[in-house]
Formats: C-alpha cells, sequence, structure tokens
C-alpha cells in the first residue's frame, strides 16, 4: 500500500470521543499492525493519545517487542500506552515527548530508565508494575510534577534519599518488591495519600513517618498497604490505625529507638490508643489524577486508578 493510502487509512481510525480522554486525539493499534508497526503513524503530528497496548487475551500474539526511535517526532503526545508488550527497554528518544502526562509501562521486561527520561517535565502518572527493574530509576527523583507512580511487582532492593523531592507524588505503588527499609527522607513526601508498600522485607518506618498526615492509612487501610512485611516498630496493629498512631508510637519509643531491629531487640513499648477516639468524618481522597484509568493491565496487585 502506498505511504499515501496508508497515511489516510492511520488518519481516518484517530478518534476523539473516548470518554476517557474526550477530546483528545487518540489512535489505538492492535493486531498484526502492532507486531509490524507501520513508520507512517510516527508522521501523524496531531496524535495526543497513542495506545500500542494489547487490549484482549485474543490479541496477545501480535504484540511489540521495541519501541521505533522515531517515537519522538510525535512531539504532541500527553498519552502513551505501552503495557502488557515485551519490551526490554525504551529509546532515548522517547525523552523529546515534551508534552507526555501519562506514561504505562506495565507489565513488560523493562530493566531500567533510558538516559534524558528525567526531561519529562509534564509527566504526572507512570505505571510501570511487573517488570525487571532491580533499583529505582534515580531519574525519577527529578520528576517533581509526577503525582502517581506505580513500581509495585518489581525486584527493588532501595530507594534513594532524593526520592524526598518528589513532592508532587499522591499515590506511590511499591508492594511486591524486596524493600528492607525507607530512608529519612521519604518522609517528606507530604502530599501521599495512598501508598501501597505490601509485601516487602521492611521491618521499621522512618521515625518521621507520622509527618505523612495526607496518608489514607487510618481510614482506608488496605492489605496491600503494608501486610506482607515483618514489621516491628510499629507492630502492624499501629501502622493500620494511620499516621497520627504511628507518630504517638514513634514519639513513646524515645531514645530506645533501633535503627536496625532484630528479633533479640527490647519489646517495643506498650502502646494504648485513646479509647473515646473514633475517626472523624473524612471523605477519603481520591487515588486517581483528574481522570481515571487502571494501573496496569494483568498486574499482580491490586487495581487502583491513576490519570
Amino acid at each position: 500500500m502506498a505511504r499515501a493510502s496508508l497515511l489516510r487509512k492511520f488518519r481516518l481510525r484517530i478518534e476523539s470521543e473516548d470518554p476517557l480522554y474526550y477530546g483528545l486525539k487518540k489512535l489505538k493499534i492492535k493486531g498484526k499492525d502492532l507486531q509490524e508497526l507501520p513508520d507512517v503513524i510516527f508522521s501523524l503530528q496531531e496524535l495526543e493519545v497513542l495506545d500500542l497496548s494489547p487490549e484482549r487475551e485474543s490479541c496477545l500474539d501480535y504484540k511489540l517487542y521495541e519501541v521505533p526511535r522515531i517515537i519522538g517526532r510525535l512531539v504532541n503526545i500527553r498519552v502513551l500506552m505501552l503495557d502488557t508488550n515485551e519490551l526490554k527497554e525504551l529509546p532515548a528518544e522517547i525523552a523529546l515527548l515534551q508534552q507526555l502526562e501519562r506514561l504505562a509501562l506495565s507489565n513488560n521486561m523493562l530493566t531500567s530508565l533510558p538516559s534524558g527520561f528525567q526531561n519529562l517535565k509534564n509527566l504526572k502518572s507512570l505505571h510501570a508494575a511487573n517488570n525487571d527493574f532491580h533499583e529505582f530509576p534515580t531519574q525519577l527523583v527529578r520528576l517533581q510534577n509526577l503525582e502517581f507512580l506505580d513500581l509495585s511487582d518489581n525486584h527493588i532492593k532501595t530507594l534513594p534519599k532524593g526520592i524526598g523531592k518528589m513532592t508532587s507524588l499522591e499515590s506511590l505503588l511499591l508492594f511486591i518488591n524486596e524493600l528492607t527499609r525507607l530512608p529519612e527522607s521519604f518522609c517528606d513526601l507530604v502530599e501521599l495519600r495512598c501508598l501501597w508498600l505490601g509485601n516487602n522485607r521492611i521491618r521499621q518506618l522512618p521515625k518521621s513517618f507520622g509527618k505523612l498526615t495526607k496518608l489514607d492509612w487510618g481510614y482506608r487501610y488496605t492489605s496491600s498497604a503494608l501486610n506482607g512485611n515483618p514489621m516491628i516498630h510499629p507492630p502492624i496493629e499501629i501502622c493500620r490505625m494511620g499516621p497520627e498512631a504511628i507518630d504517638r508510637y514513634m514519639t513513646s519509643l524515645g531514645g530506645s529507638d533501633s535503627k536496625s531491629p532484630t528479633n533479640n531487640s527490647k519489646k517495643s513499648p506498650i502502646y494504648k490508643p485513646p479509647t473515646n477516639k473514633s475517626p472523624t468524618n473524612k471523605s477519603p481522597s481520591n487515588v486517581s489524577n483528574k481522570s481515571s484509568s487502571t494501573v496496569s493491565k494483568g498486574s499482580k496487585g491490586g487495581a487502583v486508578n491513576g490519570y
């Protein structure tokens, strides 16, 4: 098929009435077109949403094995869906998508993010669950507009001290990793409302964890929040009561707090919660950012909305 005819074919597929992205020019690529991605797609510079994710089981035979470098031509793209493919790396040219606000990378085989990724200054939502990250991508700490981050179901062992710079984060999903501790700078993420740390190896929360006063643990605690960790300080029962209870517990530890608690450490102080205090009529914050879609297709963790 001549290039002009092929270009016309894909241009006719562009829609603008998807309820999730109403008014935005969206193109969904599927089937054989996904496996053998036509170059002409990257000439459609009017595109604002590009969906390159297989949707149904019948389509899973056709997947994307690499992202063409010419993706950098799509300078008006605001949403890019690349989840549930067979991607092992991303081209550096993805950093040229300066209008990008939402990027879905879950259910691939990524081990790192490309250099220059920190230049995506408008990125608000990143879904990268169920990949093969063994380290927290350090480029992310420079994305100060990021509000939603899902790195669950990876192999991350530590978090950088610089994570405290991500002060716009409202939702952070890190469950099913190999974390053993959180840095004290983690407590600078004071806008956090949704935090999932379940199924890691965490034994102690940072001393200043009570600063995270917007956290929804006190009235909407889920098993994904912290269950599955060998918690000592505070005990899991205290954590389920929310940041205020955690803060009171940590204060009660005083000088006996140990940075690396062991099974032979002193017994935790007896903590008695207030008897006549019940949660006020707080309205749980919505974890989604302005519009909603699922975190990832097929992610082993629970579903959370995020723009």
